[in-house]
Formats: structure tokens, sequence, C-alpha cells
């Protein structure tokens, strides 16, 4: 008896710690599961107009996940340039950070500074399948994806109605056309074509279109991707037509920023401005309904193809230093969804990957109009500054700098180019 009941005590000895390193272990993983976990943003829209609508996001996305933080830093559009490299080359990197796709993005996919998140994309097919194909596809590599496109931003030509309607002008078909009118325009004492170099880019932009419209696709793919030399004679006849525009654009183009452009273009100093989908919120703001669109019209007998549309998805790496991988996409999973998504289309005029986020609901007119324009093209010309070798968007930036100061020739800009490919393929 006296057995039993010692034995009975140990059994209830054993039970109770069985009950207190249960419960120990329970509450272990209870405190693993709320730890405080910060996830460092780099995104490059600190305007305020565009600021607010990332804070909500942070703001809504912290209230749904209590112990995730997110730490927004966001800045401007050419600085984030080098911050990027540094930052993703470095020690420091950002959990997530902006990236424009195709070469730039690239860069950090070679040098295992982004992270392969395939295995995200296939385990949630329905967010995969949520993005229009596109936009996904300049962020692969080697059938992997490396990146999640928050918007689409293209090029378009906006022209002031009231000029048009003047001088009896209709929106040109072909680029003879629009020469013509050009023409036309200039012989009438008014400025055809708004252009603000002062960053270098914009006149790249006028290139990317004209090597996209005047070259072989096979020889710019092997070209864009250190294969070749840019030895097409379409690449000449692409820098000749950006010479031809200088007799329609304004005077001093290197010293005239973007912003300063639009402000002349919002003003009716010139007639035309070729401009990126982003900025149609700022047309409506300064111009109401006194403007319209067209896209760059077609070269004909132009070698390249003619219903590609310049511009590209822009969206966001996952460092592959990152402590918090699954935290980290799935900010991004909630910064695409499709709520999100209309909500950006309706509170900042973009355009987004996300499939039927464009609507008459969310978006103005303009907007609607210029997102069936993107997809009417069947390809997208990336940025060129951004699909090439770094070495090779140098060259460029800096010697259509100088074309446009009468300074090279399109021979002679070529010639560099040419000259700094074959060293990067060397």
């Amino acid at each position: 008896m006296k057995y039993t009941k010692f034995f009975v005590l140990i059994l209830l000895s054993s039970l109770l710690l069985v009950i207190i390193v249960g419960c120990s272990k329970s509450d272990d993983s209870s405190s693993s599961t709320d730890e405080q976990v910060t996830i460092h943003v780099l995104e490059k829209w600190p305007e305020p107009e565009n600021a607010p609508y990332f804070e909500e996001a942070v703001e809504a996305f912290e209230e749904e996940n209590p112990n995730i933080s997110i730490e927004l830093e966001a800045v401007a559009d050419e600085p984030i340039k080098d911050k990027l490299r540094t930052a993703l080359g470095g020690g420091d990197a950002p959990d997530i950070a902006f990236s424009w796709s195709g070469e730039f993005a690239e860069k950090f996919i070679r040098g295992g500074a982004a992270l392969d998140l395939t295995d995200y994309f296939e385990d949630d097919p329905e967010w995969k399948e949520s993005f229009l194909e596109a936009s996904l596809i300049p962020y692969m590599s080697d059938d992997k994806n490396y990146g999640v496109p928050l918007r689409m931003n293209g090029k378009i030509f906006a022209y002031n109605k009231e000029i048009f309607d003047k001088h009896e002008i209709e929106e040109p078909e072909t680029w003879d056309d629009f020469l013509k009118i050009s023409e036309k325009i200039k012989d009438e004492g008014e400025t055809p074509i708004i252009l603000g170099n002062e960053l270098r880019w914009p006149i790249i932009h006028y290139l990317t279109s004209f090597n996209q419209k005047l070259v072989p696709e096979e020889e710019m793919e092997k070209d864009y991707n250190k294969k070749g030399h840019f030895t097409d004679p379409g690449y000449v006849e692409a820098l000749e037509e950006s010479s031809n525009l200088k007799e329609y654009f304004n005077d001093n183009v290197n010293s005239v920023s973007q912003d300063m452009g639009k402000e002349m273009f919002y003003r009716g100093d010139g007639a035309m401005l070729y401009i990126e989908t982003e900025e149609i919120p700022h047309l409506e703001d300064n111009m109401e309904d006194d403007w319209g669109m067209f896209k760059m019209p077609d070269i004909i007998d132009g070698e390249g193809n003619q219903n590609a549309i310049t511009g590209a998805p822009e969206g966001f790496i996952v460092s592959s230093q990152t402590e918090h991988p699954d935290e980290a996409v799935e900010f991004l999973k909630f910064l695409t969804n499709k709520q999100n998504a209309e909500k950006m289309v309706e509170d900042l005029g973009w355009l987004s990957p996300i499939s039927d986020a464009v609507n008459e609901d969310t978006a103005s007119e303009k907007v609607v109009q210029s997102s069936e324009i993107m997809d009417e093209a069947d390809d997208l010309a990336l940025w060129l500054d951004t699909v090439v070798d770094s070495n090779v968007a140098e060259a460029y930036l800096e010697e259509t700098q100088k074309l446009m100061n009468d300074d090279a020739t399109p021979e002679e800009v070529m010639e560099r180019i040419q000259q700094v490919a074959k060293e990067v393929e060397e």
C-alpha cells in the first residue's frame, strides 16, 4: 500500500513535470512567433504627391502584421542609382530595394545580391498569375524570378491641343508625318518639341525608341546582351534621327532640366513633349483636358519592331543578405495585391502590372488611354541606359549629350559606343 502511494506520487509528479515543460515549450514557441521583425525598404518616390501612398500602405500592412515593422527610406530617381550600387554591394543592404528591370537588375543578380524569388511565385500561383506576364519577364534570369514589379511605365507624346488646333494639325501616323508637323509648327514661329536634357537620360529615351524601330531585333538583343559590338547601321540612323530633332527642340536643351521642360510645356511654350506615363497626373493638374497623346509613330522601312513601345516595369528586388526573406516577400505581396494595385492607380495615376487594376473606376480617361496604348504594343523597349551594360550606358549618356551640343557627329558617337562594347566583351 505504501509502495502504491509512492508510485502514484511519482506518477503525478512526472505528469506535472510534463505539463510544466510542455507549457514552457509552448511559451517559447509563442515568443518566437511574436518576435518583432524590421524590414528596411529603399524606394525612389520621396515626392510629396507620391510619399503618402507608400506611408499609408506601410501603416495598413503593419496593422495586419503587428510583428513586422517597415522602415521606409525614399531616395529620388538620380541619387538612388549610386545608393543602390553602394548599398547592395556592401554589408548594409536594405531588405527590399527598388530596381529598374533589365541590365540594371541583372548586375545585382549576377553579383549574387538579389534573392531568387522563384519558389515564392511558384508556391503562390494566384499571386504570380495576377501579374501581366510582360511585367515579370524583364526581372527574370535563367528562367528564375528575381523581381516584383510595382508599376508599368512607358513613353508617349503629349501635345498641346490649342497649338495643334490653331495650325490645323492632326496626330501623326508615321514618323515622316511627325517631322512634317514639326516643320510646320517651326515655320509658324513656335517651338515644336520641348526637351530638358540636363540629366542626360531624356534624349536616351528617344534613342531607345529609335534603336527599337531601326535595328533588327536579333541584332539588338545580341548587342544589348554583350555579345556584339553595335555594328548594325540602324544604330547610326537612330543617332541621326536624334540629331535631326535638334532643329525642332527648344534652345540649350542640355541646360534645361526635365522639370523645367515640363513647366515650359505646361505654359504653352512648345507643342509636344515626350513624357512617361507616370507624368500624366501632372499634365492633368496643369493642363486639365487641353492636351492629347499619341505613341511614337512608326518609321516606315525601319528594320526593327514598329509595334514595340519604350517603357519598362519598375519594382523591387529582395536582398540576398536579408535575414527575413519571408517577411520581405509578405510585404511585397501586400503591396501588389489587387486592392493596393487599384489604390495605387487611383491615388497616383500610375499604370499597374496587376491585371485589370487600371479601369474606368480607378483611373482617369487619359490614364486608361495610355494603358491601352501600352497593351496594344507587342513588346517593351526597355530604357537604353538600364538595359545595356553600365559602361556602354555611360558612354551613350556622355556621347549623346555631346551630340546635342554639336560636339560630336552620329558616326563619332557610334565609334565610341563600339569601342566600349568591345572592351566590355573582352
